[in-house]
């Protein structure tokens, strides 16, 4: 599990590419400088696909990824800080 505390949680749970990176996208511009996005998603494609968004944004920080089952159902978990 993270130590993240996050700011804020997006919630993907349902959506398939590119909806994930999308949606973060949006999510993370209403973001302040430090703080950090959690976003729950079912693609298990979010796990490098978040990641990669991350690597190619100049302020964003991959701080953390989980994999869960939650309720039966497989659940990936991304915290993304906001560096600038």
């Amino acid at each position: 599990m993270s130590t993240e505390t996050a700011a804020e949680t997006l919630d993907v749970k349902g959506q398939n590419c590119p909806m994930p990176v999308v949606k973060t996208r949006g999510a993370f511009d209403d973001l302040a400088a430090g703080e950090v996005l959690e976003v729950i998603a079912t693609d298990s494609g979010s796990m490098s696909d978040i990641a990669g968004w991350a690597e190619s944004t100049d302020n964003a920080e991959l701080v953390g990824q989980e994999e869960a089952t939650e309720g039966g159902e497989d659940v990936y978990k991304h915290y993304v800080r906001k560096t600038e």
